[in-house]
């Protein structure tokens, strides 16, 4: 199979974007993504969108008026991993020889629902007994604080982290510094998260150009290998569920390093999707960046911000970046990109040559999370 590699990726500043449609928030990500690329709406041979809530068509709406049409436009929903889904069937169109040029679009609009958790399926029985998603993580983080002998400090410092990368993000949602104190006197969400250690609801969206390696070559282009691109649905069981280490994500990793060839210990950065502070914590492990028990101590050492180990959500992360579902997935791969090609600014992780991108979609009864989607990413020359 062909190599296929990200040569051009845009995305919009997330925030309340209440006056913007779908196409409104994705058409300017799409138009940056090409621009940088050097490439035209008529090469593009294939289009995948990830989204949540937007609905039928989307994919379709935003790009009938960009001189996109006649080509397969597939609309992906998995949740918060529908973005990443995209840029997993995209990458395959490329290696499968069906396309040379694919773009991938992730969007979402959560102010059209006013505020509050998401809107679940209600025939889900956890559902039905308030199982929202704040709810759960904050289970994992009672889990967590118990079974480690910790206090919520440590689930503040990952906001402080995140929040202080966001500082430099000119696409994040929120670009003020936050104190320890500050995060835990915010209001309570789930004992013992509060607001600040939530990812805020908002709008936006990203979008990607990927190509074959012989075309990238034939353009004389930088970009972002996909060394590996693993999706896994979640497995439903019954009775006891270990709340601390999520299969799907260390399942989906063992595969994603095998298949790349490297393993976190020659990772440069990572956007893993820490929708809540508690999440952060659990993945250092699940994704391997540290042995079980030890992520506390990862975080303490400053071991997964710059001048550490990894630079773990160089972007802010959901918690500063802003979490609108779909399109997160794809601004995770936008911004390892801009990474590995020495387009991030001000955040600049030095020397940046690998890179890896996890989220997980949905929660349903009885599953760890429905979807998860883990990229990894180097870069060529």
């Amino acid at each position: 199979m062909t190599q296929a590699v990200i040569i051009g990726a845009g995305m919009i500043p997330m925030g309340k974007h209440r006056a913007s449609s779908y196409p409104g928030l994705a058409v300017p990500a799409v138009l940056r993504a090409l621009s940088s690329a050097g490439l035209a709406p008529a090469d593009i041979g294939s289009v995948t969108c990830g989204h949540a809530f937007g609905g039928m068509l989307t994919g379709q709406r935003i790009v009938k008026d960009l001189g996109i049409g006649g080509v397969p436009v597939v609309n992906v929903d998995n949740a918060c991993s529908g973005g990443a889904t995209a840029l997993h069937l995209a990458a395959r169109d490329i290696e499968e020889g069906r396309t040379d040029a694919a773009l991938v679009i992730g969007v979402d609009k959560l102010t059209q629902f006013g505020g509050g958790t998401l809107p679940l399926v209600e025939e889900d029985p956890e559902v039905q007994r308030g199982m929202v998603m704040p709810a759960l993580y904050a289970m994992r983080a009672r889990r967590y604080l118990h079974e480690r002998g910790e206090t919520p400090d440590i689930l503040a410092q990952v906001s402080v982290k995140a929040r202080r990368h966001g500082v430099a993000n000119p696409f994040a949602q929120f670009r003020k510094p936050v104190s320890a104190e500050e995060v835990l006197a915010s209001r309570p969400i789930a004992e013992p998260l509060t607001l600040l250690q939530c990812c805020p609801t908002g709008d936006g969206a990203a979008a990607v150009v990927l190509v074959s390696e012989a075309r990238r070559r034939r353009m004389g282009v930088a970009g972002a290998r996909v060394a590996a691109s693993v999706l896994h649905s979640g497995k439903a069981t019954t009775g006891f569920r270990h709340m601390l280490r999520p299969e799907i994500t260390v399942h989906g990793a063992k595969d994603a390093y095998e298949a790349a060839g490297f393993g976190p210990e020659s990772l440069d950065m990572v956007e893993l999707h820490d929708a809540f502070t508690i999440a952060e914590l659990v993945y250092y492990e699940a994704l391997g960046l540290c042995p079980e028990g030890e992520s506390a101590a990862l975080l303490r050492d400053g071991a997964t911000t710059y001048g550490g180990k990894v630079v773990v959500n160089p972007s802010g992360g959901l918690l500063a970046k802003g979490h609108p579902v779909g399109a997160s997935g794809v601004a995770q791969a936008v911004e390892a990109f801009w990474h590995l090609t020495g387009q991030a600014g001000a955040r600049q992780i030095d020397s940046a040559r690998t890179a890896l991108t996890h989220v997980t979609g949905g929660g349903i009864s009885g599953m760890d999370h429905g979807a998860c989607t883990i990229h990894l990413l180097e870069a060529v020359a």
